[in-house]
């Protein structure tokens, strides 16, 4: 019987040059640096007027909205294509929808992100999919950040389903810039209301369960996943009735040079401030990762039976089957994809 796995790389064509695929990541994942940088540059070399201009502008970007359907929004969004068209002729076409122009800044910097590494989708069985049904993605590992996530959007059109909404880390919509990026990249916070919210409106929802906990438990020679404690996105599949379905990303925590005091250390100082004590850099010593290539395995959707209510039995249940199909996807996948002797730690 032929295997039933299909192949998905990402792009198709020459690697993209490093020029985009650094402003594709720094929009992605650097608007931390930039706003940093900038608030540094204008300390150091403006007047304090117009450094008290620059900071009373990045917190004005805080109350931008980031709905793509706000009025406000859009008419900024108007704003800014108007200067595009006005001041860069010939080297932008114009955009005259806001929705178009939110989707071509996802489609670049999908491009730009996924041909640099490359990344590659590999589904365990892509007829098993309901287009017109929404499913509970748990992705893993989270490694440093889980870039490569990403493509599981619907804008990507990657999976076979044409609603998906990614969630991220909800400190991260509070960072000036990023939250609007985020957001028109196909971002939610990772909040049981925007989860719930998202499923009720048809969307598939993609969930990273370890979330950045996992990075206190990362070693250099396997790959970890903290689920035993994590139980929440299954209850909420359970709630809704809506499968879940196991990812795992190969080669992801190799995208950054990082280092951590070791494990139980890093518990201990994570328990005090609740943030993972961990230095990671990129080339140059930035927020861009070195190229390294992605694999994203896609197993077969669980069913769940629906119970708005579920005993805590029924969780369990279902979280063990969830935990048992990503460490046999894990299994199956990671000799193709080259880590023959690659380890998953379940913590």
């Amino acid at each position: 019987m032929a295997d039933p796995a299909v192949t998905r790389p990402t792009t198709t064509g020459s690697c993209t040059s490093f020029f985009h695929s650094a402003v594709a990541l720094l929009l992605y994942v650097g608007f931390l640096h930039i706003n940093a940088a900038v608030l540094l540059a204008a300390a150091l070399l403006l007047p304090a007027r117009y450094f008290a201009a620059v900071a009373g502008f990045l917190l004005l970007s805080l109350v931008i909205p980031v709905d793509d359907k706000s009025d406000f929004g859009n008419r900024l969004s108007r704003c800014f294509l108007f200067a595009i068209n006005r001041n860069f002729t010939g080297r932008f076409t114009f955009l005259s929808s806001p929705n178009r122009f939110f989707f071509a800044i996802f489609r670049y910097i999908l491009k730009h992100i996924t041909s640099y590494f490359p990344i590659t989708l590999h589904a365990d069985d892509v007829d098993a999919f309901d287009p017109n049904q929404a499913y509970v993605i748990g992705y893993e590992p989270h490694s440093l950040v889980p870039l490569a996530n990403s493509v599981l959007s619907s804008h990507a059109g990657l999976m076979p389903l044409p609603k998906i909404k990614v969630t991220a880390n909800s400190a991260s919509f509070w960072i000036p810039f990023m939250r609007h990026i985020w957001t028109w990249v196909g971002h939610v916070p990772v909040t049981r209301k925007s989860f719930l919210k998202c499923l009720e409106a048809g969307y598939s929802v993609v969930v990273v369960p370890g979330g950045v906990r996992e990075m206190v438990h990362m070693k250099h020679d396997s790959e970890v996943a903290y689920l035993k404690s994590r139980k929440g996105f299954v209850k909420i599949a359970i709630e809704t009735g809506r499968p879940l379905v196991p990812v795992f990303c190969f080669g992801q925590n190799k995208i950054y040079k990082w280092w951590n005091p070791g494990e139980k250390l890093s518990a201990r100082i994570y328990g005090a401030i609740k943030f993972p004590p961990t230095i990671f850099l990129g080339r140059f010593g930035s927020p861009i990762p070195f190229r390294h290539p992605l694999h994203i395995v896609v197993g077969k959707p669980i069913e769940v039976k629906r119970n708005r209510k579920p005993t805590q039995e029924e969780v369990d249940e279902a979280h063990a089957q969830f935990v048992r199909a990503l460490q046999e996807l894990f299994e199956k996948y990671k000799a193709r994809v080259g880590y023959p002797n690659l380890k998953l730690r379940i913590v």
